[in-house]
């Protein structure tokens, strides 16, 4: 009986392993010496990169691209990058890259973007009844259409909000950011819950310094409360 027993135990480990080896829902390429769109306003235009990340469903066909600020200003002390950045030492609303969706995609709300291209900025979740248990962390990147966004600058809450929400015509469009303190080689992983992220190391300023910053921006998976 008890060996029977232990033979039902692991093959249900077994069964409970495989269901959580989930392959990935895309392949990232990283290439080089790629221009921002067009699309986008000039002046953010200028902040960006020629490094973008480009993601290929399981087709092979590409789903989105992601171009990445060359330097994030980041209103953080010397100690403060010493002791490692965390999201909240950037301000709210800052430009954080764009994003150019090559076919409809669900972000972390469930909302369905459609192809277009869409500058990503910071933004916090709202601390209310509203949103509580609707994320395991507070810090997005908020999706605005292009010809929307046309300037580099920071703005209000409220304004990054309504800009956002044309992108669904309803509720601002989010990318769940996770922290991540590996500053590797850019790479597609699990974070667990069928969230999938594309983990990087972003170059930043502060305090006259020069550092170097983990992200993992969710490119794949949506809100339990969703």
């Amino acid at each position: 009986m008890r060996l029977r027993q232990c033979g039902a135990g692991m093959l249900l480990l077994c069964v409970v392993g495989a269901a959580s080896a989930a392959p990935p829902p895309f392949t990232l390429k990283v290439a080089d010496g790629t221009p921002p769109p067009k699309e986008l306003a000039e002046p953010i235009q200028k902040l960006l990169g020629g490094r973008v990340f480009q993601l290929a469903d399981s087709k092979g066909e590409l789903a989105m691209e992601i171009w990445l600020r060359k330097e994030i200003p980041a209103k953080a002390t010397e100690a403060q990058v010493k002791n490692g950045l965390t999201y909240r030492e950037f301000a709210e609303s800052t430009v954080f890259g764009a994003v150019r969706v090559a076919k409809q995609f669900s972000d972390f709300r469930k909302q369905k973007i459609k192809p277009g291209v869409y500058t990503l900025r910071l933004g916090f979740q709202p601390m209310d009844g509203d949103h509580m248990g609707t994320a395991p962390y507070s810090e997005f990147c908020l999706l605005s259409p292009a010809a929307e966004d046309k300037s580099a600058d920071t703005m209000e809450t409220k304004a990054l909000q309504e800009m956002s929400a044309k992108t669904t015509g309803n509720h601002p469009s989010v990318m769940l950011l996770f922290p991540a303190k590996d500053t590797g080689d850019p790479k597609l992983l699990d974070k667990g819950e069928g969230n999938w992220a594309v983990q990087f190391k972003q170059d930043v300023t502060a305090a006259g310094m020069k550092a170097v910053f983990g992200m993992a921006l969710t490119v794949f998976g949506t809100s339990p409360a969703a």
